[in-house]
């Protein structure tokens, strides 16, 4: 069972000539804006030259105005203060940011970051306990608490006062006639995601929300929120490493996040990407995707995520060095274990009746848990399918789950709730656990009640245009950059050509994944041609071939000191 890959060509529909005049871009770039349903003067130019200033009120969240008030009060009777967030990248920024902003204000305040393992996902008795204990007045959580519904009742009950920031959609049951959402009874509950929430943009990361609390934070006290924009970096980090929709207000954040990042004063982010041989001058979306991010969160995944607070927090460049080189060692070990934990995976699905199955429930017993749901999004991109790894732990079968656009995956799992001791997530991922002896259950149940289609299951390659090769310049590589950031939401553009004759190709890399060749398409320009990923396949397969059709991206390649353009190849047949 493999991959299937169903190409086709976006054909939405709008005079580009009258966009690329009116906002001084080509005629591509305004076929690209439209592909991504950048629609209205308005939009597009939000798109383009978006700035902080076009950033919403923060007031405009529901209990916004009930957070700020308590925080206020707190503040000034010097209540002790505790922010607990997640062992992720979105929950270590925001905690970061949460902290940062209310030490500036002279609140009384420290954190908290439960242990994946130990504690698993979000608040729970043992840290409101600890809370308790020692002497905390006010909770406030980041990147978690709306489906925390019990705890925090437990928390209130010990007299604790209790802020909610999350992102994650509230937890419901479907009724009948209608849907019943289960809201914590906290003190303020500070989620766009809430069905209430009046925001107009739901898709902010658990660090955003956090930032706008600061932000209107600052305002109601009459301080001066520019102070607090550095944090904006810690922002862009998370919404790149969360994977969120760089739309509305994510571009801009990571838009100026990364100018901030690129300069930051911030000793341990200069020391992560010391020791991973980034230029900061040239730091991109990228590299927060793939290098920085994976070394944040490696930390909450094979230590603990307060490592990774630690290095935003140093204060001196040993201690930062130092930081750095222990997340960077844990992440490369965390690669090591996950290639295995794929290898696996695959080998199970192809060898068993898993193979037939929709729905992907893949018990790995020795996995170690912090790494399922990298192993379930590889695995998802192998076979295109909704894929959930569950693996053992101390306390029964825990797992993480990956979507495709076409299932819904928390909504699907809210329908056999009562399989799982906890769970929660969204519509591309999720985290469960559940009694061994459900596990089977959860297979069965998921793939008796999914539509899945098999058509759900091809992976849809959209295609910006036909680019004949000749239109590829300088000045087109140059303007595409206006378009960035990349990622979800607003995918990198892809073009494609026909009839590309292949000459001289070749591997190359010390692992052998780089192929290169002088692509000639079918009006005569040839260009050269870069492929990365499973090179010797796609070598033995151009070699059988006297031309094919392909997707490329062109990008400025500079190699001693002389700068050519090559088109990097995504997809071939």
């Amino acid at each position: 069972m493999g991959r299937k890959e169903s190409w086709f060509i976006a054909m939405k529909k709008a005079n580009f000539q009258e966009i690329a005049d009116k906002f001084h871009i080509s005629p591509i770039s305004a076929r690209i804006i439209r592909n991504r349903d950048v629609v209205g003067d308005e939009n597009i130019d939000s798109y383009l030259n978006g700035t902080i200033a076009d950033l919403y009120d923060g007031m405009f969240m529901q209990d916004m105005d009930k957070a700020v008030d308590i925080l206020i009060e707190k503040i000034h009777s010097q209540s002790f203060i505790r922010v607990i967030g997640d062992y992720d990248i979105d929950g270590v920024n925001g905690t970061y940011i949460l902290q940062e902003g209310l030490a500036k204000l002279g609140a009384r305040v420290d954190t908290d970051i439960p242990d994946r393992i130990k504690d698993g996902y979000g608040l729970n008795r043992l840290l409101i306990e600890r809370a308790v204990a020692d002497g905390v007045d006010t909770v406030i959580t980041c990147d978690n608490g709306i489906a925390a519904a019990d705890e925090i009742a437990y928390g209130k009950a010990l007299g604790l006062t209790i802020i909610v920031t999350d992102h994650h959609k509230v937890p419901h049951i479907d009724m009948s006639e209608e849907r019943e959402y289960l809201m914590p009874q906290a003190d303020a509950v500070v989620d766009p995601q809430r069905p209430d929430c009046a925001y107009p943009f739901k898709g902010l990361c658990g660090a955003a929300v956090a930032y706008k609390l600061i932000e209107t934070l600052f305002e109601v006290m009459d301080r001066d929120s520019d102070e607090i924009d550095y944090l904006m970096e810690n922002v862009a980090m998370a919404t790149i490493g969360d994977v969120m929709d760089l739309l509305s207000e994510n571009r801009i954040f990571v838009k100026q996040g990364l100018e901030m990042l690129r300069r930051t004063s911030n000793l341990g982010l200069q020391a992560l990407m010391q020791i991973n041989e980034i230029e900061p001058g040239s730091l991109s979306a990228y590299h927060i995707g793939f290098v920085i991010g994976p070394c944040i969160n490696a930390g909450g995944r094979l230590d603990t995520a307060k490592k990774a607070l630690h290095l935003l927090n140093a204060k001196d460049k040993e201690t930062a060095l130092a930081m750095a080189a222990e997340l960077k060692a844990l992440n490369d070990a965390r690669k090591e274990l996950t290639l295995q934990g794929v290898e696996e995976a695959i080998a199970l699905v192809e060898s068993t009746s898993l193979t037939n199955d929709k729905v992907l429930v893949i018990y790995l017993p020795d996995c170690h848990e912090s790494i399922a749901g990298i192993i379930a999004g590889r695995v998802r991109e192998q076979y295109c399918r909704p894929v959930f790894i569950l693996t053992d732990t101390e306390d029964g079968v825990k797992g993480s789950g990956r979507s495709i656009e076409a299932y819904p995956m928390f909504d699907e799992m809210c329908k056999c709730r009562t399989l799982f001791t906890r769970f929660g997530g969204h519509k591309l991922a999720a985290g469960l656990s559940l009694p061994k002896e459900n596990v089977d259950k959860f297979r069965k149940i998921m793939n008796e009640m999914t539509e899945l289609t098999e058509a759900d299951l091809v992976e849809k390659i959209s295609i910006d245009m036909v680019l004949p090769f000749q239109h590829v310049s300088f000045e087109l590589v140059k303007e595409l950059k206006k378009l960035e950031p990349f990622g979800k939401g607003n995918v990198t553009p892809l073009f494609a050509a026909k009839d590309v004759q292949v000459e001289n190709p070749g591997v190359f890399g010390a692992k052998e994944n780089v192929l290169k060749f002088q692509g000639r398409d079918a009006y005569g320009v040839c260009l050269p041609v870069v492929y990365f990923g499973q090179a010797k396949e796609c070598l033995a397969y151009l070699r059988d071939k006297d031309k094919i059709a392909m997707t490329f991206y062109p990008q400025v390649n500079v190699y001693c000191g002389e700068t050519t353009l090559q088109l990097v190849m995504k997809h071939y047949q």
